[in-house]
């Protein structure tokens, strides 16, 4: 059975909660920070994925922060495209 500092929170850049935590405790960071120093949420999926457990992890490891006052943003792509636009031969 895996350790609860073992679970992989961003799969995109595998980052996982023990590093999350170790990073908050370290440095006495922002949640921007801490998206910064660890990349969780910055990966292909531009935090779609992990995002949710990203909040709840910065409210628990920061204190006196609540999920409104997180700084971070999604970042989708420019523009959505489908594959058939992709694959099609000019």
């Amino acid at each position: 059975m895996a350790k609860m500092g073992d679970i992989v929170i961003c799969r995109c850049e595998e980052v996982t909660y023990g590093q999350l935590q170790s990073t908050a405790d370290k440095h006495k960071c922002t949640a921007r920070e801490l998206k910064l120093r660890t990349r969780a949420g910055m990966g292909f999926c531009g935090g779609r994925t992990c995002r949710p457990s990203l909040d709840r992890i910065i409210e628990s490891v920061i204190p006196n922060t609540a999920q409104g006052e997180i700084p971070l943003k999604y970042q989708p792509p420019i523009r959505p495209v489908t594959f058939g636009t992709v694959g099609e031969n000019q």
